[in-house]
């Protein structure tokens, strides 16, 4: 029962409280951080909803409870399963805030690990979905800090 409700948590709720997270990271910091949580809602939206679709379109995998009789334990429609597009957006989002603010990077990167565990572990993805879409939020987030550094829309990052 504890399990059930962890793994419904971290695969289902974390996503919510980590866009609660990224409210507070604006509100609760300076201006600057306003255009950087843009900057990471974009990559995100970026790899959710065009890199993994298009992917999406041309491979069709199903999910852990089409090949296998178990219940998922988050309800979830069938069908494609590669990539995550949570882990898609999630890992975008924790790129981005990463490049900019180690700290608050570190904390989501910790939530998109803990929510990918928690879908794995309810049935409705396998980890190789996981890590695909972990690795296009991550791509789509350096493309998006790499243009928007040509254009000199970008403040000073942490690590670059």
């Amino acid at each position: 029962m504890i399990y059930s409700n962890l793994v419904i948590f971290f695969g289902n709720y974390l996503a919510w409280i980590l866009g609660a997270g990224l409210v507070f990271f604006v509100i609760s910091q300076n201006r600057e951080n306003f255009r950087v949580a843009i900057e990471a809602l974009f990559a995100g939206i970026l790899s959710r909803f065009v890199f993994a679709e298009i992917i999406r379109y041309f491979y069709d995998k199903p999910r852990p409870f089409e090949v296998d009789v178990s219940i998922p334990l988050i309800l979830h429609e069938v069908g494609k399963s590669f990539p995550s597009g949570h882990a898609a957006f999630f890992f975008a989002v924790a790129t981005t805030l990463f490049i900019y603010n180690r700290r608050w990077g570190i904390v989501f990167f910790i939530g998109a690990i803990a929510m990918g565990i928690g879908r794995v572990l309810a049935h409705i993805h396998w980890p190789i979905d996981i890590l695909g879409g972990a690795l296009i939020g991550i791509a789509s987030a350096a493309i998006i800090w790499k243009v928007m550094h040509k254009r000199g829309l970008t403040r000073k990052s942490e690590i670059a």
